[in-house]
């Protein structure tokens, strides 16, 4: 097995042998977001005519799902290597920082994936969800998986302690996609706060996947491509960076 290949199995491994906690957790909450709010909005909102309110949340919070767990599987795996010491066994290994960032954000879209897959599956009972475009649904869901899961290596590598991995988490990863339309259209939205969610990223990724389940979404899908793919290039640019120099591993 190529070096690349055994650090991607090992960081699948990783997150798989805790899926109790890696994958059915974030499952669960995924669920208890929509019975709470599902159940108190369906009959008061309304978001795109002929889609109710819930079939409007599912896909919404899948990649809501999808974002966190992949930007959570890289950033904890490189902030536990570090404090734990063990990051050296990769150093002393001839692996170039391409096969770093495979692994890396190989493992952590594979772990978006199959928690946003989760949550499609076991909510799906809830409301008549559509596929009106699915190769959009697997771009987008790729293209977010790939951009938080490289976002996830910058912040392992710049963060030395857990409270500053939580503090990246909490202050920034959180705040964007609660706020990127995962329960709401923009359009409700008075202008200046229409005007800074078209400044996040992350909207351009839940309105994508949102158009192709139901054809429909408050941007042009062509627009959040460009913006998910351009974000997805320039942190991955980054992060190849700051792997190829040693940033924080390297003494």
């Amino acid at each position: 097995m190529s070096g690349w290949r055994a650090l991607f199995v090992k960081e699948v491994l990783r997150f798989w042998k805790v899926a109790f906690q890696t994958v059915a957790a974030p499952i669960v909450t995924a669920m208890l977001y929509l019975l709470i709010f599902g159940h108190v909005l369906e009959d008061h909102v309304q978001v795109y005519d002929g889609v109710g309110y819930t079939a409007f949340l599912l896909p919404g919070l899948a990649m809501m799902s999808l974002l966190q767990n992949a930007f959570a599987n890289s950033s904890s795996s490189l902030i536990q290597s570090k404090i734990m010491g063990n990051l050296v066994f990769l150093l002393v290994t001839p692996l170039s920082h391409w096969a770093w960032y495979v692994a890396y954000v190989g493992s952590s879209v594979l772990r978006g994936l199959v928690v946003g897959a989760g949550v499609l599956a076991v909510t799906a009972w809830a409301a008549d969800l559509r596929f009106a475009y699915p190769l959009w649904i697997i771009v987008f869901a790729a293209l977010g998986a790939g951009f938080l899961g490289a976002l996830g290596v910058v912040a392992g590598l710049w963060a030395e302690k857990f409270d500053q991995m939580a503090a990246f988490q909490n202050f920034l990863i959180m705040p964007m996609t609660f706020l990127s339309g995962v329960f709401y259209s923009i359009h409700s939205l008075p202008p200046l706060w229409q005007r800074i969610s078209h400044l996040n990223p992350f909207f351009y990724m839940i309105d994508g996947a949102r158009y192709g389940f139901f054809g429909v979404s408050d941007v042009s899908p062509w627009l959040s491509l460009a913006v998910a793919a351009s974000a997805f290039v320039a942190v991955s640019a980054v992060t190849l960076y700051l792997l190829r120099i040693g940033y924080k591993v390297r003494h």
